[in-house]
């Protein structure tokens, strides 16, 4: 056989080869979409059922010490954002929450199939603003807070709720997928052979 004919066959894609690629890249996009819809419906959950229990438990009782003179539940509905930021903009923060679900979702989407961590942190996030969502269209625009932390004596974190930390989490995971791959949205290419 001829050098050309060698280079002309080796440069031809083998059918028995991309099928398995196709394959797998189908169920490795199986897989972001198992990691990424139960965080939210999980992070949701939970969110809304530690809101409904402790504010139950806590009209009865006030506040609750869990670590004294550290960490305590109390009753706080907060009608802003983040430290009461917009707060009486009621309309305004639902817009904000709504494109916010939309960008986290177009991102999941773009994230490119690898990107594990990526998955797990958007997960994250979009529980934590469908929470704090549901509280501001089914609440009065006001989002249930109870978790009250002394970080000084005397000085008082703004309370906050498991949405709240899922936020936190997500975005911190969010930072470090930043840090470690400096590309954290860029679809990773599949190596050519």
């Amino acid at each position: 056989m001829p050098d050309s004919d060698k280079v002309e066959n080796s440069s031809r894609p083998n059918p028995s080869r991309a099928i398995p690629k196709q394959q797998s890249a189908k169920l490795l996009s199986l897989k972001a979409h198992l990691i990424f819809w139960p965080l939210v419906v999980i992070g949701l959950a939970l969110d809304l059922w530690t809101k409904k229990v402790v504010f139950n438990r806590l009209y009865e009782h006030g506040s609750i010490p869990i670590i004294n003179g550290f960490v305590q539940l109390v009753l706080a509905e907060n009608e802003g954002a983040a430290f009461g930021i917009a707060a009486g903009q009621h309309h305004l923060l639902v817009t904000v929450s709504v494109v916010a679900l939309m960008v986290i979702l177009a991102i999941f989407l773009c994230s490119g199939t690898s990107q594990r961590l990526i998955h797990v942190a958007l997960g994250l996030v979009a529980a934590g603003v469908c929470g704090n969502l549901w509280d501001r269209i089914f609440n009065n625009g006001r989002v249930r807070d109870f978790i009250d932390v002394v970080y000084w004596p005397g000085k008082h974190w703004p309370a906050f709720n498991v949405a709240d930390s899922l936020l936190c989490i997500g975005v911190g995971l969010l930072i470090i997928s930043t840090l470690f791959t400096g590309k954290p949205f860029q679809k990773h290419s599949q190596p050519h052979k």
